[in-house]
């Protein structure tokens, strides 16, 4: 529709008008704005183990395989449940599978089956121990890590000290340009941990005729915990 000469103007007028209120809200970049992060690095000893113990069975009959592997993980379950303390040795289940097996003619020819027990806790000689007294199951993997009031108290001691060294760096750096302080505009704290597994570490199986009182013999390493933060500052 071709619009008449008369509202051309009023046209044009309301576009510049709109165009003018369009630019003024648009945000100005930031000024003077710093991008930056420091970080902080503990170095603990550890003190969770986490003791699996497993056990096979394989046979032609699903039924008696299952019934194999329940028998072998209740008589393990049984004798750990003795020794047992919130915190200082928790007993869980863990994998329970049967598998099927075949032949090169690729015919079903029997079953394979596997259960685990894992014993977790702060208290490492009472896991070792009761690990040692299980005739039913053999030592599958060890592992160390952090128990969760182990990693609270090094993580926060690592946030001090990086926020400290967050501000300080800004504080510096705020200087080192000309200017007299700065602002937080935002802010993100991460943290990490690097586990250290010791170079020499003996890992022994239980067996059956094993003295019951023979313990597994651990060593444990340490964990690096990094806290990082990193953010943004607004130079004053």
């Amino acid at each position: 529709m071709k619009i008449p000469n008369t509202t051309r103007p009023a046209t044009a007028l309301a576009l510049a008008t709109m165009c003018a209120v369009a630019t003024a809200q648009t945000p100005a970049p930031p000024q003077n704005v710093l991008q930056l992060s420091a970080s902080s690095t503990v170095e603990v000893q550890q003190d969770l183990l986490s003791l699996s113990l497993t056990t096979t069975r394989e046979g032609n009959d699903p039924n008696t395989v299952q019934s194999q592997l329940k028998a072998a993980l209740d008589a393990a379950l049984a004798e750990a449940r003795r020794s047992a303390q919130a915190g200082q040795l928790d007993v869980r289940t863990g994998n329970f599978g049967l598998y099927p097996r075949h032949g090169r003619d690729g015919k079903l020819s029997g079953w394979n089956g596997t259960a685990e027990l894992v014993l977790e806790g702060r208290d490492f000689a009472r896991i070792t121990q009761t690990a040692g007294k299980i005739q039913t199951m053999t030592l599958g993997r060890v592992s160390f890590g952090l128990s969760r009031d182990q990693r609270a108290k090094v993580e926060g001691e690592a946030q001090m000290v990086a926020i400290e060294r967050f501000k300080a760096k800004a504080g510096e750096l705020a200087k080192g340009f000309g200017f007299s302080g700065y602002s937080l505009r935002e802010v993100t704290v991460n943290g990490s941990d690097q586990n250290f597994v010791p170079l020499q570490r003996m890992e022994m199986a239980t067996a059956k005729g094993a003295p019951a009182d023979m313990a597994v013999p651990v060593e444990a390493g340490k964990s690096t915990v990094i806290i990082t933060v990193s953010g943004s500052v607004q130079l004053r």
